[in-house]
C-alpha cells in the first residue's frame, strides 16, 4: 500500500515548520477521519508579494489571501498543492488575538478540508469549515 506524502517548501525568507513529522501524522489522521486517504500534498509557505502574484496568475484576482488551495487527481487518495501566505496568517492572528501557529495550523487543515470536500462559499459552509478547523486543532499532540 503506498503511504501519502506531504512536503514542505518555503519561499517565505524566515519561516521554518516546526514539528514536521508530527503535523504529517496530524493531516493524515484527521483526514482518515474524515474517510479519506492522503495522496499527495505540497505545501509552500510564501511571502505576501508571492501570494498576490499567484491570486494574480491563477484566479485573476488582484488580491490577498491567506491560502490557495489547487487540487491534483490522484489515485492514492486527494492530492493538491497548498500555497499559504505566513504574512497573511501573521497578520490574522493578531487581528484574531490568537498564537500564530495555531494560525498556521488553522489554515492547512483548512486547506486538507477543501480537498477533502468542505466548502466555504456560504455563511452555513463557512460555519461548517469554523467547525471543523477547531475539531482538527483540538486533536493536535504536539
Amino acid at each position: 500500500m503506498a503511504t501519502a506524502s506531504i512536503s514542505f517548501q518555503f519561499q517565505h525568507p524566515t519561516f521554518r515548520l516546526r514539528h514536521r513529522h508530527a503535523v504529517r501524522s496530524w493531516l493524515q489522521q484527521c483526514a482518515a477521519d474524515e474517510g479519506k486517504a492522503l495522496g499527495s500534498l505540497n505545501f509552500l509557505f510564501c511571502d505576501d508579494p508571492y501570494m498576490l502574484e499567484a491570486n494574480r496568475q491563477f484566479l485573476q484576482h488582484d488580491y490577498l489571501t491567506d491560502i490557495l488551495t489547487f487540487p491534483a487527481p490522484s489515485a492514492l487518495g486527494i492530492a493538491g498543492d497548498i500555497l499559504i501566505s505566513i504574512d497573511r496568517t501573521r497578520d490574522n492572528a493578531k487581528q484574531l488575538a490568537t498564537n500564530p501557529l495555531d494560525e498556521i495550523h488553522r489554515v492547512m487543515a483548512h486547506g486538507v478540508l477543501h480537498l477533502v470536500g468542505y466548502n466555504d462559499h456560504t455563511t452555513e459552509e463557512q460555519s461548517v469549515m469554523r467547525t471543523q478547523e477547531d475539531l482538527w486543532l483540538n486533536r493536535r499532540t504536539f
